[in-house]
C-alpha cells in the first residue's frame, strides 16, 4: 500500500493547492489525468478539503491511499481535521450554492464515512477502479431528477468549476 499526505492550512485558497498536489500524485500512481477516475477523485478531494477548511476553520491533513490490502484497485481519500464535530450531510434546494458537498461524496464514492481521530476526526471515501463513476444523487422531485442529460450537465459544471 502507498500512502501520501499533504498538510492543508485553514485558508480556502488551499483547496486549489490540494487539487494540484493530488493530480500530481495520481499521475505518479499510474492514474492518468484524462481518466474519469482521476476527475472523480479530484472532485471528491475538493469537496472533502473544502468542508474541512470552511466548516472547521482548522488545518487539515489530506491523505490518499493506493492499493489497500485486499483491494488493489481501490483508492481511498481521507481528510483529517482537529474538529470533533461530526460531518452533517445537508440537502441543498434549487439554486442553493452550498450544501451539496457530502451529497456529491455520497453519489460519487463507492463508500464513505467518518471516524474520530485523536482530538478530531477524519472523513474518508473510497473509489473502486473500474467501477462506474460520476453518478450524482438528486433529490426526488428535484428539477432534472433521473434525467441523464441534466445529470451530465451538472457533472460538467462541477468539473469545470474545479479547473
Amino acid at each position: 500500500m502507498l500512502q501520501v499526505q499533504l498538510e492543508v492550512g485553514p485558508d480556502p485558497a488551499e483547496v486549489g493547492r490540494a487539487r494540484r498536489w493530488a493530480r500530481s500524485r495520481l499521475a505518479g500512481s499510474g492514474i492518468r489525468d484524462d481518466e474519469p477516475l482521476a476527475e472523480t477523485l479530484i472532485l471528491l478531494i475538493s469537496e472533502l478539503v473544502t468542508n474541512a477548511v470552511v466548516h472547521t476553520g482548522c488545518p487539515a491533513v489530506l491523505r490518499m491511499l493506493f492499493g489497500l490490502t485486499g483491494t488493489a484497485g481501490t483508492v481511498r481519500v481521507e481528510v483529517a481535521d482537529t474538529s470533533c464535530r461530526p460531518p452533517q450531510q445537508r440537502h441543498a434546494a434549487g439554486e442553493d450554492t452550498n450544501g451539496r458537498g457530502l451529497e456529491l461524496v455520497d453519489g460519487l464514492a463507492d463508500r464513505w464515512g467518518w471516524q474520530p481521530e485523536g482530538a478530531g476526526k477524519h472523513i474518508w471515501c473510497e473509489v473502486d477502479r473500474g467501477a462506474p463513476l460520476i453518478q450524482l444523487p438528486l433529490h426526488p422531485g428535484a428539477q432534472g431528477a433521473g434525467d441523464p442529460e441534466c445529470d451530465a450537465r451538472k457533472v460538467s459544471r462541477a468539473v469545470t468549476h474545479l479547473a
